[in-house]
């Protein structure tokens, strides 16, 4: 995937861009956003690990998301030794809003394949406005080298977003996972539309 080239909607899928303001709110508080960050990549990675222990005889699944927990780890120590390099200290971990109300879009009850598209489409949703969020932070910092350390991240997760997708489609029929897809990404759009726009956290 050509990052320079990502568009919100038709390569992303998402429905509503983030607002402009968010990137200037956000640089005037580097502190919160970079310990948002890092919890958002530790996150990232153990709910890839729960998805492993939960699901341990798809073989794709293992084999694509074992790498995921290494590379989001990583990501973590990374965000971590930017807070030290700049003398700022990792903050209390706080509820994450957004996620917390995709969360409650998950089908409840249902069939564990009902169960297993929802978790994938969550996660791909997460990775898909992370993407997105990171790329205004590449375009928007007044710090060329913070630009250039979100650049990173952008491309990091834009291949997560697809990947999950991916997974989602491997195991379930491609027209219920699209049929699905279509319906989280209006509901994301709602949840964006409610949130206020704040600079301390990525979602």
């Amino acid at each position: 995937m050509a990052t320079e080239n990502i568009d919100v909607k038709n390569i992303l899928g998402l429905q509503l861009p983030t607002d402009p303001r968010w990137v200037n709110l956000a640089e005037m508080q580097l502190d919160e956003i970079l310990t948002d960050h890092a919890y958002c990549e530790q996150k990232a990675a153990t709910t890839c690990i729960s998805l492993i222990q939960k699901n341990p005889d798809k073989e794709k699944l293992l084999v694509a998301l074992s790498p995921i927990v290494t590379e989001e780890w990583g990501h973590f120590r990374l965000v971590l030794a930017e807070l030290h390099k700049r003398k700022l200290q990792l903050g209390r971990q706080r509820k994450d809003e957004y996620v917390n109300k995709l969360i409650t879009f998950q089908k409840k009850g249902g069939g564990p394949d009902e169960r297993f598209l929802d978790q994938m489409l969550i996660m791909a949703l997460i990775e898909a406005r992370s993407c997105e969020r990171f790329k205004r932070l590449s375009e928007a910092l007044n710090d060329k080298y913070l630009r250039n350390f979100y650049r990173r991240f952008m491309e990091s997760e834009a291949g997560h977003y697809t990947l999950f997708i991916e997974l989602a489609e491997f195991y379930i029929d491609k027209n219920k996972v699209r049929k699905r897809w279509k319906e989280w990404l209006e509901y994301e759009k709602e949840i964006m539309n409610s949130l206020e726009v704040r600079g301390d956290r990525i979602h």
